[in-house]
C-alpha cells in the first residue's frame, strides 16, 4: 500500500484521469464503485489511482486542518453474532479515544462494492479503517483506494500482508476436540460452517488436523450455512451414520442447537448418547436442552483491539503485525463420557 509522504502534492481526479485515459466522471465512478464502468476501463482507473496515491478531494481539503477524529468501518455481515459485537466493541473503543465511527454495510463481498466501500469513507474524511473480513474475496491489497490511510483487518487469512487482529480460530477448534478426547471419544463428526468463511475453514482444519494426530477418522463432516436449521439437516445425516458418532463438535452454537435437535429426535441422551460441543459461548447457549458446552470467544476484546491497533497506526506507533485473541472452553451438561464403544 502506497503512503503519501507529507507535503507532496496530492493527485487530482484530472491527474487520474489523464494517467489512466479516461474522463474524470469515470474516475469519480470507479471511486464511489459505480457498477456501469467497463471492467477493462475500471482497471486502468484502479491501476492509476494505486500509482498515484489518489484520495479524493474533499478528504484532501480538510487534511489541511489535521485528523479528523473518525474510524471508518467496512464489514461484510451485521446480522452475525460475531460481527455484531465487534462492531459494538469498535463503536464504545471508538468513543472513548475521542473517535466517531462511521459504518458501511457490504452486502456483495466483491472487488467492485469494497472499492466503493473504501472510497466513500474516504469521501467522508475518516483516519483509519478497519475490514471486517469474515467472507473470502481475494487480497486487499487488489482493492484498497485508501491512499496511505491505515488499515487493520478482523478475521483475515493470517497470511495477508496487513496488521490483522482475530480469535484464535485454531486454538478454539483444539481445545474443543482436547476436550472430548478427554472424555475417551474417538468417533467425533463435526458440523463445519460456510467454505467462504475464513474462522469456519480454519476451525474445520483444525479438526481435521487433531483427527489425523490421534488416528480418528474425519469423515463424519457435514457442512452448514451457520443456522439451527442447517445444523439439524446435518445432525440427522450424521447420527445415521454407522457406527454413529459418540460427539459431535459443532462450528458454532446455532448449528450445535440443531444438532441437539436431531439427537432428541432420535430418541438418544445427551450426553449419555452423544456429546455436543459448540462455538461462540452466544448469550442463551446456557439455556439449551441440555445447557450447551461450547468454545467462548472474546467478540468485545478482538473489537477493542482492532480500535487500539488503528488509533496507534494513526498516530504512527509501532504495532504488531498479526494479534490473536486467546478463546477458552465453557463446560456445561451437553458433553460427558464417551459410552462403551465396540
Amino acid at each position: 500500500m502506497q503512503r503519501i509522504k507529507e507535503g507532496t502534492p496530492r493527485a487530482s481526479i484530472k491527474d487520474v484521469a489523464q494517467r489512466a485515459g479516461v474522463s474524470p466522471q469515470t474516475v469519480s465512478r470507479v471511486a464511489n464503485g459505480y457498477v456501469h464502468v467497463r471492467p477493462e476501463m475500471r482497471e486502468k482507473v484502479l491501476a492509476a489511482m494505486k500509482e498515484l496515491g489518489y484520495r479524493p478531494n474533499s478528504a484532501a481539503r480538510n487534511l489541511k486542518s489535521g485528523r479528523f477524529r473518525s474510524l471508518g468501518v467496512v464489514t461484510f455481515n451485521i446480522t452475525t453474532l460475531g460481527n455484531e459485537r465487534t462492531l459494538e466493541a469498535v463503536a464504545e473503543a471508538g468513543a472513548g479515544a475521542g473517535y466517531t465511527t462511521t459504518l458501511i454495510p457490504v452486502a456483495d463481498p466483491t472487488r467492485i462494492s469494497v472499492a466503493g466501500a473504501f472510497g466513500r469513507l474516504e469521501e467522508q474524511a475518516v483516519d483509519g479503517i478497519i475490514l471486517i473480513m469474515s467472507a473470502e474475496f481475494g487480497s486487499p491489497d487488489d482493492y484498497t483506494l485508501t491512499a496511505g490511510l491505515p488499515l487493520v483487518i478482523v478475521d483475515s487469512t493470517a497470511t495477508a500482508d496487513h496488521t490483522l487482529v482475530d480469535t484464535d480460530q485454531e486454538q478454539g477448534a483444539r481445545t474443543a476436540m482436547q476436550h472430548l478426547l478427554e472424555l475417551g471419544h474417538r468417533r467425533i463428526a463435526h458440523v463445519a460452517g460456510p467454505l467462504k468463511s475464513f474462522s469456519a475453514r480454519r476451525r474445520e482444519d483444525a479438526y481435521a488436523r487433531v483427527c489425523q494426530e490421534h488416528a480418528l477418522d474425519p469423515t463424519g463432516r457435514r457442512r452448514g450455512d451457520w443456522t439451527a436449521a442447517s445444523g439439524y439437516a446435518a445432525g440427522r445425516e450424521i447420527l445415521a451414520e454407522e457406527p454413529r458418532p459418540t460427539a459431535v463438535f459443532a462450528a458454532n452454537d446455532q448449528m450445535a442447537l440443531g444438532v441437539m435437535r436431531a439427537a432428541h429426535e432420535a430418541g438418544l441422551r445427551i450426553p449419555e448418547d452423544l456429546s455436543v460441543i459448540g462455538f461462540d459461548d452466544s448469550d442463551d447457549s446456557g439455556s439449551y436442552w441440555p445447557p450447551l458446552t461450547t468454545i467462548h470467544q472474546q467478540f468485545d476484546v478482538v473489537g477493542q483491539r482492532a480500535t487500539e491497533l488503528l488509533i496507534a497506526m494513526i498516530d504512527g506507533d509501532p504495532l504488531p503485525r498479526n494479534m490473536l485473541i486467546p478463546t477458552r472452553l465453557v463446560v456445561r451438561e451437553s458433553t460427558g463420557r464417551a459410552p462403551a464403544q465396540d
